[in-house]
């Protein structure tokens, strides 16, 4: 039995754990020949009320906004990789964070998924949830989840 990976997807948030992610997948993206997918998803945004009756969806200009700094965040965290060129594919969306991963890694075929978690428990996880857990329980793909916290086995 082989493993063969094609397109490693890492799904980014531009925590401290997506940083360990982006580690993982970038590296196995290499040991593989694997073509490196780094998904982020703009999160709906909840339209501003400036007063009573009075709701304001987010204009185009705000959404361009974000696109255009959450390329640029991704540029960063690339830069902070060190090693040897992987092919990759930028990729941010606008959406639920957790369909939209999810929809991503059906439409292009990903192999393998792997995003961080941030060790959330007790009321925190209940009240903000974890992204993470939503992915794993919805991927049409193997999911690996690392913790910034951790030991690592990727030096």
């Amino acid at each position: 039995m082989n493993i063969e990976l094609q397109k490693i997807g890492v799904a980014t948030d531009f925590s401290k754990a997506a940083d360990v992610a982006l580690k993982y997948g970038w590296t196995m993206a290499r040991q593989f020949g694997a073509e490196l997918h780094l998904i982020h998803v703009i999160e709906d945004i909840i339209p501003t009320v400036p007063e009573p009756g009075l709701a304001m969806l987010p204009t185009q200009e705000i959404m361009q906004t974000l696109r255009r700094s959450s390329e640029a965040a991704m540029n960063e965290q690339l830069a902070r990789i060190p090693g040897g060129e992987v092919p990759f594919v930028k990729v941010v969306r606008e959406g639920v964070p957790f369909r939209e991963v999810d929809n991503y890694a059906r439409e292009v075929a990903i192999d393998l998924l792997v995003l961080g978690t941030h060790g959330r428990t007790g009321l925190s996880h209940l009240l903000l949830g974890s992204v993470a857990e939503r992915v794993l329980r919805s991927a049409p793909c193997p999911v690996l989840t690392v913790h910034a916290h951790e030991r690592d086995f990727i030096k």
